[in-house]
């Protein structure tokens, strides 16, 4: 318990001192764009491809469901709302945390075993402010968007099975779509995304920044980030979804 208390304040001071630098590296956006570009853009591929079959199987499991209730009707809305509300933030933050997230972990992490950043102590420049800011406002940044591109393939591909296959009304699939949608089940998705964007990028840099100077150190620090990235995420859905509602 006192090593959890101790890690947990570690993280927490390191996370005010990534804060601090973060405003300074707003005015390099050629760094921050890269890192958009790194953490989000090489990550659509994956992204795209499961929220299509993520999509997909909503529509046949969901049709299947509301049949048998006689509420074949809801399917647009019971889709929309799971993957805005939930799936979407979810699924978006644990691809993005075993792709981008452990690349920024072991980057980081070579860049400490290979000693650059000791050299950067060493030359008076600030490591936290050139290198782990700009990532982590990257991963930031990209998560919400990821998890809108994750959205929208989804309900295509709910719309495609419910529709094109199970022999779903399409004007009754987007026009319930559209009357049960709020704009409040948008903001909730929203944020969950932000927060999962901060909690997975946060864990990545910290994790690659304390990682040991050695391969064996890097591998762990990689391991951990996949697994703390995990359980924070899933943690903060149950409270932030409680909060909600």
């Amino acid at each position: 318990m006192l090593r959890g208390v101790g890690k947990l304040g570690a993280v927490a001071l390191f996370l005010v001192r990534v804060l601090g630098q973060s405003v300074l590296a707003f005015g390099r956006p050629g760094a921050l764009a890269r890192q958009i570009y790194n953490s989000g853009a090489r990550s659509l591929v994956i992204i795209m491809l499961s929220g299509l079959f993520l999509g997909m199987v909503l529509g046949l499991q969901l049709f299947d469901l509301l049949q048998r209730f006689g509420s074949t009707s809801a399917l647009g809305e019971a889709s929309a709302l799971a993957l805005i509300k939930e799936l979407g933030p979810v699924i978006t933050a644990l691809l993005f945390a075993g792709r981008a997230g452990t690349a920024l972990a072991s980057e980081i992490g070579l860049m400490c075993a290979t000693d650059q950043l000791a050299a950067m102590d060493m030359m008076a420049v600030d490591p936290v402010r050139h290198v782990v800011a700009p990532r982590f406002l990257g991963g930031l940044i990209a998560l919400p968007l990821l998890t809108a591109i994750f959205d929208c393939i989804g309900i295509y591909g709910t719309q495609l099975i419910g529709v094109g296959m199970m022999g779903a009304e399409p004007g009754t699939f987007w026009s319930q779509m559209q009357g049960a949608v709020a704009v409040h089940d948008v903001y909730e998705g929203f944020i969950k995304s932000v927060v999962f964007g901060a909690l997975c990028s946060l864990i990545a840099v910290y994790e690659g920044f304390h990682a040991q100077a050695t391969a064996e150190g890097v591998g762990l620090a990689t391991t951990r980030t996949v697994v703390n990235s995990a359980v924070m995420i899933l943690l903060f859905d149950y409270v932030l979804t409680a909060v909600f509602l």
